[in-house]
């Protein structure tokens, strides 16, 4: 299990996160929601590593991450997939390269292992005829599932998927929150999506973190988040659907 004990997050004299305490469970998608600001990727990002806490602890199965050395990390970082916002693929790469990327990085299987491993995940998300093209040459629903190869290439315990959706259409969207899901039960990954997108609440969220001015200020599911009489929470809601219909 992946949980969070206390944290905070200070930049400069601006407190970020504030006493952040949650889980995250496995087999299941966890999704962070909150507004522009409220915190959500800076806790993202403390959860992998790319922002050390200030106080508190990032326990992965009781090993607190925060505490660990650079030898001791890149074992649970082996546990790790991460999805970065828009995809981040390698232009220079092609998609072949891209999902191996992490396997040379961090893995020691030989050449051979590691092209069986692309060809799995590739095929995985309905990808197995695109190993020799270029990121320029991929639609953004693509791209998208190019990044998702990536992220599971080392059979990830833990997948980190950060606004997913992030410049696709409502169809593409619901492709890509189903591939997700997939996965997560497929394999018993502990997956935690970072969105603003209420479609991928609706759809994917068995549990829900929402975080407001640094704090965690309400947790529970798809099936109750809408019932709620958290007056922020509701806030939030109207305020990304109402702007979901301008975009439409």
């Amino acid at each position: 299990m992946l949980e969070t004990k206390n944290v905070y997050k200070i930049f400069e004299d601006r407190e970020v996160l504030h006493d952040i305490s949650c889980h995250f469970e496995p087999g299941k998608t966890n999704l962070i929601i909150g507004q522009s600001g409220s915190g959500k990727t800076v806790l993202m990002k403390c959860l992998i590593g790319l922002y050390e806490v200030d106080k508190g602890g990032i326990l992965y199965d009781n090993r607190d991450f925060s505490k660990m050395s650079k030898s001791e990390r890149k074992i649970i970082r082996q546990e790790m997939g991460v999805m970065f916002q828009g995809g981040a693929l390698f232009d220079s790469m092609t998609v072949e390269e891209n999902v191996k990327f992490p396997l040379i990085m961090l893995s020691d299987l030989s050449n051979s292992e590691k092209i069986k491993r692309v060809n799995f995940c590739l095929d995985r998300v309905q990808l197995g005829n695109a190993h020799s093209l270029y990121p320029s040459q991929l639609s953004g629903g693509m791209k998208k599932r190019v990044a998702i190869a990536r992220a599971i290439a080392l059979n990830p315990k833990y997948l980190f998927c950060d606004e997913p959706n992030s410049g696709l259409d409502p169809k593409t969207s619901l492709v890509i929150d189903q591939l997700i899901s997939e996965i997560t039960h497929e394999y018993n990954i502990t997956t935690i999506v970072n969105t603003h997108d209420m479609n991928s609440v609706m759809a994917i969220g068995e549990t829900i973190s929402f975080i407001y001015e640094g704090k965690l200020w309400w947790k529970g599911s798809n099936t109750n988040v809408l019932e709620s009489d958290n007056e922020e929470l509701q806030d939030f809601i109207r305020a990304t659907r109402f702007a979901s219909q301008c975009k439409e």
